[in-house]
């Protein structure tokens, strides 16, 4: 039996919620999970993920679904709200020992029916490829661990490439490599390719060409997640010293760069239109930065504790009158966008998606390696066939949120909020040095509630971050005195973890200011320019004040789950989460339900 959140029992989880559009239904019999329930012991506290590929086999249930476990990984056919699932039939199941699957990507580009080619990166900081309807391919790199040791956060195909993928570690190091090219024997030799503010790229210096193609080293702690945007030229990173960087992929420049207004950010996701980024993490925020404005657009209060996923749902955007709904570059410049497809939906006004072609070379990193030699033909691919947006302009997005406190959360961006000016000040009466940290000194409208029995939550009263933060379930009151922005944030972190190691490095990670005195090993051994303090970024467009910028509340926020929720999905019929304990959940939209589960 799985452990009871704190506060609420069995009777508390939601099967059903109701927001503007309608009712959202939970499909019992649409639920998967591991074939045989065993008793929940935090499986070695590995995030559980889900991944989607639409195979295209003209049935009524084209997609296929996987999700790991602890030590297993799972591959089902996805039969949505239409038919019950049965567990006793996977596509493909496989247990691991000595390592446990972290995350997985399907190659959504070149697949078919009867072949479809999965990524699955590990705790020990292996990255497996395989074909789980085939089970022809089952290649193995960083078998030996000669390219890093950590735990592999996030693994993705580059987008319309057949054969590279990235993939980034908790040591904050990211690798591209080719599937077809074979791992050394001995550890890699680098050799600096291009060095920015708060990273460095470096490339493989080797007689014989060979994985990693390329290593990123960006930031102070681990890369937690990254995610190309829908025209794949732009990649947005996140990371455990709260900042999320944007590059131009191909020539691997730094953008833009948010800083979390508090602790590290946990997540990342584009809109469809590829305009607007939304983070989650642990200030238990989620943030909307614009793209072309490099500036943070408003931040969503509804969370009680850390923020695990945040997607945009690409099936509720609200739309004006007909045009394009385009990318902005960093310079302005209009570019392709590409979403999945949406559906006119009654009073959603969903915008219709036509397929046109893209012009964006995925590998167009510099064609050549280093020392002259071409890398491979393939890596001049260039596809046709990526998908991108003409569609109607967005006024309205909707995106959903995860976390901690077992709470999903869905969000309305308004019209309203995107076009609000940086810097109105919500409140004229409060400001930072000698903030009273009651939150009855504050403006109502401008403090935020608290939450006193949610694990891992730091509260957020105004301007202010006091009150308690919470750490494995236990409270630990932060001082709650009258000081200068400056001590204030710099005494700032999570008290006593159970595990000596990851108490320090989660103070290290959790503490807004950053010292430089205090750099991370892989900065100091890299040369990397270090990035701005958090202090310098306090107050600016970055990292604004909560007074600076509207406060969103959520549309709904609902505890849907004993443990805590590691992922969630948005697709036509249905909304889809996952827990900690391994069980994936199908929400059915409004009107969408089937009755008695019939095809």
């Amino acid at each position: 039996m799985a452990a009871q959140s704190e506060g609420g029992g069995k009777d508390d989880i939601k099967t059903h919620f109701v927001i503007r559009e309608g009712s959202y239904k939970l499909m019992p019999q649409s639920e998967y999970s591991k074939p045989s329930r065993v008793g929940f012991n935090g499986q070695a506290n590995t995030p559980v993920k889900v991944s989607f590929v639409d195979v295209n086999d003209g049935t009524s249930s084209p997609d296929r679904l996987c999700f790991n476990v602890g030590r297993e990984l799972y591959v089902y056919v996805y039969k949505g709200i239409r038919k019950a699932a049965d567990l006793t039939k996977p596509i493909d199941k496989r247990i691991y020992k000595g390592t446990l699957p972290t995350c997985h990507d399907f190659n959504q580009h070149f697949l078919t029916p009867e072949s479809v080619l999965l990524l699955v990166g590990f705790t020990a900081g292996q990255v497996q490829l395989i074909d789980p309807i085939k089970k022809e391919i089952s290649k193995l790199y960083n078998e030996e661990r000669l390219i890093d040791k950590t735990k592999v956060t996030c693994i993705k195909w580059i987008p319309c490439s057949p054969n590279q993928f990235l993939v980034s570690h908790s040591s904050g190091q990211m690798y591209l490599y080719n599937e077809e090219l074979p791992c050394g024997q001995t550890p890699p030799n680098y050799q600096p390719f291009k060095q920015g503010e708060g990273y460095a790229v470096y490339t493989c210096k080797t007689k014989s060409t060979r994985n990693p193609m390329y290593r990123w080293v960006i930031g102070q702690g681990a890369i937690n997640e990254f995610a190309f945007s829908p025209c794949a030229k732009y990649l947005a990173v996140v990371s455990q010293d709260g900042h999320l960087r944007v590059f131009q992929y191909s020539t691997m420049e730094l953008l833009g760069t948010m800083k979390s207004f508090f602790g590290g950010l946990l997540c990342v996701n584009w809109s469809p239109d590829g305009k607007y980024l939304v983070t989650g993490g642990e200030d238990d925020l989620v943030s909307v930065w614009s793209f072309h404005e490099k500036r943070v657009i408003c931040r969503g209060h509804g969370h009680k504790s850390w923020v695990n996923m945040v997607a945009f749902d690409p099936y509720n955007s609200i739309v004006c009158d007909e045009g394009t709904s385009d990318v902005i570059g960093p310079d302005g410049e209009v570019l392709p966008a590409r979403a999945p497809s949406l559906v006119s939906e009654g009073s959603n006004h969903i915008g219709k998606i036509d397929s046109t072609s893209c012009d964006f070379t995925p590998n167009s990193l510099p064609p050549q390696h280093p020392n002259g030699r071409h890398i491979t033909t393939s890596n001049h691919f260039s596809s046709s066939t990526l998908e991108t947006s003409t569609t109607l302009n967005c006024i309205s997005y909707r995106f959903g949120s995860v976390g901690q406190d077992t709470e999903l959360c869905l969000w309305d961006l308004t019209e309203d909020v995107l076009k609000q000016p940086y810097g109105k000040s919500r409140t004229s009466s409060v400001g930072l040095t000698g903030l009273n940290t009651s939150s009855a000194s504050l403006p109502r409208s401008n403090s935020l509630p608290s939450s006193q029995k949610t694990n891992n939550v730091a509260t957020v009263v105004g301007n202010d971050v006091s009150a308690n933060a919470y750490a494995d379930g236990h409270a630990h009151p932060i001082q709650n005195a009258v000081m200068n922005a400056s001590s204030k944030f710099a005494t700032l972190s999570v008290s006593d973890r159970k595990d000596t190691t990851e108490k320090k490095e989660h103070k290290r990670n959790f503490s807004l200011a950053a010292r430089n005195s205090e750099k991370s090993s892989v900065v100091k051994s890299n040369n990397i320019r270090p990035v701005d303090s958090a202090m310098k970024l306090y107050g600016t467009q970055a990292c604004p004040r909560l007074d600076q910028v509207p406060i969103l509340e959520p549309l709904v926020c609902k505890k849907v789950s004993h443990e805590r929720l590691t992922s969630i999905s948005f697709r036509n019929e249905c909304i889809v989460t996952a827990c900690q304990e391994g069980i994936v959940l199908t929400w059915a939209r409004p009107g969408k339900t089937v009755k008695d589960g019939a095809e």
